[in-house]
């Protein structure tokens, strides 16, 4: 009796390796947690040193209009206004984000809906194959094609926000037409066929039923793709001029985030004024990252609670 009650209390080897499996999951994800508080702490440790060691006022870090670090203002305060940067990235991740949406959108409702099978063998390795291109291709290719078109139609140097906006255009493309595909797939077949059973068009149907159920994974792509937009470094730098000054329009030099950041970081002593503003734009870039993350969730739930 006792023999049979060990055998029953003993775990078997499937408990045992749904126990070693469980544990090595946690620890996997425990250390995924432990990376990314660390990266955070090691950002935010150096990007705060710019206000709580250098004393630089939040308000003109923000919203000041002049970056020279190596100088000094009337007031004595360094020029380190990231005001320009912040302008820049936001206006060219927000009009490669209109520019790119309706193409993305048209692009998938082709693939889906008019001629899933030539959407199938031919578009959808396209957009893998545009996907995975490295960012410096897309960088070269502004550079050489890009720039130039913009010099000849619209004058100016050919450097500016309207080419970087061309250039990112061309790079999260891919990427929020893939995620707006998989949203517009996911839409019930059964939506469909109610819509033409009460007598709607194809169009009708793809208009008022398959795109507004799809609204929620469609945002989520759009954000995506601003997120990576935001975030672009080495592709951006090479068309947008890398000017650190106010943009007035979309043809002269101006300069992002990450186009000051890949520029001046090798350039700089660790722990001085100009590497500590530096840690600073980096850690708006991170807290941006966060931003977007964000609002892809809420999107996310906002879908699944419809």
């Amino acid at each position: 009796m006792e023999d049979i009650q060990k055998k029953l209390l003993k775990k078997s080897k499937k408990a045992k390796l749904e126990q070693f499996g469980r544990t090595i999951s946690f620890l996997a994800i425990l250390l995924i947690v432990i990376v990314v508080l660390a990266i955070f702490y090691f950002v935010a440790s150096k990007g705060l040193a710019t206000f709580f060691v250098d004393k630089v006022s939040i308000k003109d870090f923000i919203l000041g209009k002049e970056w020279n670090p190596g100088s000094k203002g009337p007031d004595g305060q360094p020029l380190v206004g990231a005001l320009p940067m912040l302008t820049g990235s936001f206006v060219v991740t927000l009009l490669s984000a209109l520019i790119a949406t309706p193409f993305a959108i048209g692009a998938a409702v082709f693939m889906t809906e008019i001629s899933p099978k030539l959407g199938t063998k031919i578009l959808q390795p396209v957009i893998e194959l545009l996907v995975g291109i490295p960012s410096v291709v897309y960088g070269f290719i502004g550079l050489s094609v890009i720039v130039p078109a913009v010099r000849n139609v619209f004058g100016g140097s050919g450097f500016g926000i309207l080419a970087g906006t061309f250039v990112l255009f061309v790079m999260i493309l891919p990427t929020v037409t893939s995620m707006t595909v998989d949203a517009l797939k996911s839409v019930p077949r059964h939506y469909r066929e109610a819509s033409l059973a009460l007598g709607a068009t194809r169009w009708q149907t793809i208009y008022k039923v398959v795109l507004r159920a799809a609204v929620p994974g469609i945002l989520t792509a759009v954000v995506f793709g601003m997120a990576r937009a935001f975030g672009e470094a080495l592709a951006i730098q090479m068309v947008i001029g890398n000017a650190s000054l106010m943009p007035h329009n979309l043809i002269t030099p101006a300069s992002t985030l990450t186009s000051v950041l890949t520029m001046g970081i090798g350039n700089t002593i660790m722990g001085t004024l100009e590497n500590n503003v530096l840690w600073s734009l980096a850690l708006l870039l991170l807290l941006m990252s966060l931003f977007f993350n964000i609002i892809t969730r809420l999107i996310g739930k906002k879908g699944v609670m419809k």
